[in-house]
């Protein structure tokens, strides 16, 4: 199972016009005590106007089945949509859907290039994961993950999510992902 720490959430801004109707911080609360019916409705109007925490967890609530039916395809959506926005979590679980194929055709050289992008921001677990999967890339593999991670840090990511993969290598399992 996918875990991402909850404890270091903010406050949502007041500058998003829904404010009343859905609260970030009321839906970490439900999320935490296992109401997830209720962190999705907090969160989902959130996503829909642009937060980029509530599109980070809808991603992961979707690629757990968390109060939702799993789709990994939706996951990679909210991910994505998240990680447009520089967010670190989010370009981890994009890495992730990658490595493993979920929602997106398998590939070595964009889970390298979110997790790498992810690392910048500091995620330790982002840093170990493109250290694993580094060595089961060719070389060349591996200098495209590290242009592309280049070019999307030029592009503000925007643009930098890819549907299709030419790239076919060895599956990066669950168990190596908890290991990290």
């Amino acid at each position: 199972m996918k875990i991402f720490a909850l404890t270091t959430l903010a406050c949502l801004s007041l500058a998003t016009p829904f404010t009343w109707s859905a609260d970030f911080a009321k839906g970490v609360a439900a999320y935490q005590a296992g109401d997830y019916r209720t962190a999705l409705a907090q969160w989902m109007p959130l996503a829909r106007v642009g937060d980029a925490r509530a599109q980070n967890f809808l991603g992961f609530m979707y690629d757990n089945g968390e109060g939702v039916l799993e789709d990994d395809v939706e996951a990679v959506k909210w991910y994505r949509l998240a990680s447009e926005q520089g967010s670190a979590k989010a370009q981890y679980g994009l890495g992730v859907m990658f490595a493993n194929g979920e929602g997106v055709p398998q590939s070595n050289v964009y889970a390298h290039m979110w997790w790498n992008l992810a690392a910048a921001s500091g995620d330790r677990k982002a840093s170990q994961n493109k250290s694993i999967i580094a060595r089961q890339m060719t070389s060349q593999e591996l200098a495209n993950a590290q242009e592309l991670a280049r070019a999307c840090l030029r592009k503000n990511y925007i643009n930098c999510f890819k549907r299709k993969s030419s790239t076919a290598s060895k599956k990066y399992t669950r168990s190596k992902r908890t290991q990290s």
